[in-house]
């Protein structure tokens, strides 16, 4: 043994050294992990073939193995850490020699590339990551945010540490529309520190809270870190789940755990959602504090005046508050009794199936009493309840065929019990009555006599639904019978539209945040998957960017807004009619959805082709194309070579010796303790993209395969990391920033700064620790 130490530890060293070295080289770190993998491979495999790298196995054949295998241990549950009595036997670092592992590495390599960058499952997850970084770096080029800085700095800098507050009211947004911590500190670094400088701001709290800001990119969806980390969170918490299952006695993890083991992309950013703004409220509120506190180091400061019509308090409070809670809560409460609701009268042509109990009972007794430990004995014997009721009912009730009698049957309850008013008729009176209220508001010196008119098409749309359609009604019937009240609603929506659009609060505010919501909301509602709403984030920042730079040369952007309106129709024309016409029959309604929809979509490309026109023509596209470009063939080729480096890892039993050491603490919490310290000390050298496709799946299958939940595992990593990005002396938000800083910040002022709000991310992972309901509240509401 060379040194004194096993084979395989050795292997690990090298390995670590090898990276370290090739980070630091100066290399693109692409190609440094790549290259540091076939290197320390060499080294490793020049070491073994010299008989200078032992490895000490467990003796398999001895009689203390077989007397604990016969004694119920699992094979995989024996390990050198946990049993290092056992007889051991020397061996090869690689038993059939370094050739047969560069042959096997070869072979994964490429069955690895196919399955995770060229067609396997994730790609299409992964695809969302290009989308995510052009609608960022399309947003950040066309002065976006420095719109959002200028326009929250006038609203938060007449109060204490208002600039301060500003920055983190504009990193969330950005974070929630980029999700890169470099660009969103450097934007802000170059667009705010200045600006708090001159307003004698403490160079602390600045530098602070701007490297602080720019790292929730890391946990706000849509996160790039959640999107990588969801591609291998699902797959490692399946696996390990399932091996946790066998270890416990039972056949699957379904068994075991009486509820599938998966986890998406989409659940993760349902899960991140609470804790990004739990962060940034506490970054807030630190900066308010320290401003009431030390009031000469982070002064109120007027920055110009507004262009906004003066409000009463009374006026604001009316149609600003009370009057869209009144229209939000009233709609709750008419579906509660029953007045709004579903129209559907479609009926399945199939019977429920009746339900199983909540666990499987019918298990081998190891399995019984592992299930006992992991559910209590309570939840136990309520499934054995729930499944002896079953099987006097006569067993489960399979699915089976309605008759053409029962499904009219069931039509006809379903008409009867329809509420009044249709659900989405319902919630555009609510969308269009918020518009009226807020343009009141926002305006009250205006003429409110077609405000008035709008509000009055509202309630006859209302009137209309509840007295002439039925749910029989068709969809092209509903709209015949709408098409007045819309027609006068639309007349009062048009005039709030250009009254809000005059507001400078909603003109630079609202395009970007409708945006976000339009692309998380279609994620954390279940409309879609991430790829898609990528997409849509991406083709909306596009013309979003191309409509702010029309109305800074003074042309019209109504090919922008026409465009707008053509994609919002498309949606309600899809959501509402049949549009497939491959069917034996397709009635006259549907065709003419089926090609007023293609109009629409039609218009919708024209406007996005000319969108990216006026951006190309104004020098934004091209270079915005090519950072893209950039950014994710980054993310594609250290995933390649981080897969390289991972299976010279596991060719001479690197991985499973890592596992086998987090294994042998009989206390799960110890390991992730342990895991999440690594995870932190490793972010200082490391970037997030080489984390989560080196570390992480060596780590992964021992903390996914505890009994924590994978969404909180996830959401902890991610709060751990962007931790580690932000802790002095390494963190690379701390080196993004100083590339920024002028002169006279200093790295000192930079590191005093940013050490309470490291403070602040330990607090939240303590609050996390302890409360993992805050990660789980929105999944579980939305059933993610």
């Amino acid at each position: 043994m060379l040194f004194g130490l096993d084979g395989v530890e050795i292997g690990l060293i090298i390995v670590f050294l090898t990276l370290f070295s090739a980070i630091l080289s100066g290399f693109p770190v692409a190609f440094a992990i790549g290259g540091a993998g076939i290197i320390s491979f060499g080294i490793i495999a020049a070491l073994d073939s010299a008989g200078l790298l032992i490895h000490q196995a467990i003796d398999q054949s001895s009689d203390a193995y077989s007397a604990l295998i016969a004694g119920g241990v699992p094979e995989k549950a024996i390990s050198v850490f946990r049993y290092p009595d056992l007889p051991r036997l020397d061996q090869a670092l690689f038993p059939r020699g370094w050739e047969y592992a560069m042959d096997r590495n070869l072979s994964f390599i490429v069955n690895r590339i196919n399955e995770r960058v060229i067609a396997g499952q994730s790609i299409e997850t992964l695809l969302a990551v290009l989308m995510f970084v052009l609608m960022g770096i399309v947003l950040e080029r066309s002065k976006i945010a420095n719109d959002l800085l200028t326009t929250m700095a006038r609203v938060f800098g007449p109060l204490p540490g208002g600039l301060a507050v500003s920055i983190v009211v504009v990193g969330a947004f950005l974070a929630a529309s980029t999700g890169i911590v470099g660009a969103t500190v450097v934007t802000m670094g170059l667009l705010a520190l200045p600006t708090m400088l001159r307003n004698n701001y403490s160079p602390e709290l600045a530098t602070g809270v701007i490297a602080a800001s720019g790292t929730l990119g890391q946990i706000i969806p849509p996160s790039i870190v959640i999107v990588l980390l969801g591609t291998l969170a699902g797959d490692l918490y399946s696996a390990a789940q399932e091996e946790r299952a066998v270890l416990a006695g039972c056949t699957d993890a379904l068994t075991y755990l009486g509820k599938p083991a998966v986890v998406s992309v989409g659940t993760l950013f349902q899960a991140a959602l609470v804790p990004g703004i739990l962060l940034a409220g506490l970054y807030a509120a630190y900066a308010f504090g320290y401003a009431m506190l030390n009031p000469e180091k982070a002064p109120a400061v007027e920055l110009g005046t507004s262009t906004s019509e003066p409000v009463t308090r009374g006026e604001a409070f009316t149609w600003l508050l009370g009057v869209p809670v009144a229209l939000i809560v009233g709609a709750v409460l008419l579906g509660q009794i029953g007045l709004v609701g579903t129209q559907s009268t479609d009926v399945s042509s199939f019977s429920d199936q009746s339900e199983s109990a909540s666990l499987r009972t019918q298990v081998s007794p190891q399995c019984q009493e592992s299930m006992i430990e992991l559910h209590g004995q309570t939840a136990w014997d309520a499934a054995v309840a729930e499944q002896a009721a079953i099987e006097a009912s006569g067993g489960v009730q399979q699915s089976v065929a309605r008759s053409a009698e029962q499904i009219e049957e069931l039509r006809t309850a379903k008409i009867s019990d329809a509420a009044p008013i249709g659900l989405g008729i319902a919630t555009l009176t609510v969308i269009f009555g918020l518009i009226l209220a807020f343009a009141r508001g926002v305006s009250p010196s205006a003429n409110p006599r077609r405000l008035q008119i709008g509000a009055a098409g509202l309630v006859l749309g209302l009137l209309v639904d509840w007295l002439f359609i039925a749910p029989t009604t068709s969809s092209g019937a509903t709209v015949i019978a709408m098409l007045i009240p819309w027609a006068i609603t639309l007349y009062g929506v048009i005039f709030a539209m250009g009254i809000l659009s005059r507001n400078e609060l909603l003109r630079v505010v609202f395009p970007p945040l409708i945006l976000i919501v339009a692309v998380l909301g279609s994620i954390l509602g279940g409309i879609t998957n991430p790829t898609p709403a990528a997409a849509l984030g991406a083709a909306g920042a596009i013309m979003l960017a191309a409509y702010r730079r029309l109305a800074e040369e003074d042309r019209s952007p109504k090919v922008i807004l026409w465009s707008t309106l053509a994609v919002v129709l498309l949606i309600l024309v899809g959501v509402n009619f049949d549009l497939r016409i491959n069917t034996e029959s397709v009635s006259a309604e549907s065709w003419i959805a089926f090609f007023f929809a293609n109009a629409l979509w039609l218009y919708a490309l024209f406007g996005l082709l000319f969108s990216c026109w006026v951006l190309f023509k104004a020098g934004v596209l091209t270079p915005a194309v090519r950072e893209t470009a950039k950014v994710t063939s980054m993310v594609f080729t250290i995933l390649i070579a981080s897969q390289l480096l991972n299976l010279v890892v596991i060719s001479f039993g690197g991985e499973h010796y890592i596992q086998d050491f987090l294994r042998s603490f009989d206390n799960v919490w110890t390991v992730f303790i342990i895991v999440m310290i690594v995870l932190f000390v490793l972010g200082f050298v490391l970037d997030f993209l080489e984390i989560i496709y080196i570390v992480v799946p060596i780590v992964g299958p021992v903390i996914y395969g505890a009994h924590f939940d994978p969404k909180w595992v996830t959401i902890m990593i991610a709060v751990n990391l962007q931790t580690s990005f932000l802790t002095p002396p390494f963190g690379f938000a701390l080196f993004y920033l100083r590339g920024v800083a002028p002169k006279e910040v200093t790295t000192g002022h930079i590191y005093r700064g940013v050490i309470p709000f490291v403070l602040i991310q330990v607090f939240g992972l303590l609050l996390l620790a302890l409360f993992p309901g805050i990660v789980t509240i929105v999944p579980n509401l939305l059933g993610g």
